[in-house]
């Protein structure tokens, strides 16, 4: 499958109040790895800039000046999410974006355009409950460096939610373990080890004794039956 890590910088908060994209970024990832492939974009909002979004991200309506407006890179950027799998941190927010853009450019919406949409925020909220899950606290939880990261632009936000992905859905993949050992003769060569099966060992005699006797006192206890009663011991299991 092949995904997109993306990530958008905008004039604003709200596309139905007119808002629009600025950055655009989105870096390439098969098989769990990044292939180098990426598309990053300015692009001019044809409006004004919310100081508080500014304050943010840092960019200027003066720096980008002369860049394309949307409807310019709109084929392109619809070319490269294209049957991908987007992964997103807080994913309504970038959808929302970009759907109200590929309107105006009359480009289906993401949802038709794109195989799915994984949102890592809500991913960490479930993993996380009860904790900041912001892109900044998941990477100190994972221990990324984040050094030269100073304002969120989106280009480095994608490197980082790369990593922050990747220990996201970290797993054991199989039961067996190939170890590359040195052979002799100097030949490198896989031995697998596999799980034996696990030894049962039955109760004894004294030890069934002693368990009849912890339920006699269950038994008084709850005058009555105690729901153990009902559960097989292992001896009566083996009969």
């Amino acid at each position: 499958m092949r995904q997109i890590i993306l990530d958008t910088e905008t004039t604003g908060l709200d596309p139905q109040q007119g808002h629009r994209i600025i950055e655009f970024a989105g870096l390439e990832m098969v098989g769990r790895k990044l292939t180098g492939k990426h598309l990053h974009l300015y692009i001019h909002p044809e409006r004004e800039i919310d100081p508080e979004a500014q304050r943010v991200h840092g960019i200027s309506l003066e720096f980008l000046a002369g860049k394309p407006v949307f409807a310019k890179v709109a084929h392109e950027i619809a070319d490269f999410l294209r049957d991908a799998e987007l992964i997103i941190h807080n994913a309504p927010f970038d959808v929302g974006f970009l759907n109200a853009e590929f309107a105006k450019a009359g480009i289906e919406p993401v949802g038709k355009l794109c195989a799915s949409v994984i949102d890592t925020l809500a991913e960490a909220r479930d993993m996380f409950p009860g904790k900041r899950n912001s892109l900044d606290a998941l990477c100190d939880r994972f221990e990324i460096d984040r050094s030269n990261r100073t304002l969120h632009g989106a280009l480095v936000d994608c490197e980082l939610l790369s990593e922050v992905y990747l220990w996201m859905t970290r797993g054991q993949e199989s039961l067996a373990m190939d170890i590359e050992v040195e052979l002799p003769g100097g030949d490198a060569g896989a031995i697998q080890f596999e799980r034996k099966p696990l030894k049962v060992l039955a109760a004894s005699e004294a030890e069934e004794a002693e368990h009849q006797a912890y339920l006699d006192v269950l038994d008084k206890a709850v005058k009555g039956i105690c729901v153990w009663r009902g559960l097989a011991s292992p001896a009566q299991a083996e009969g």
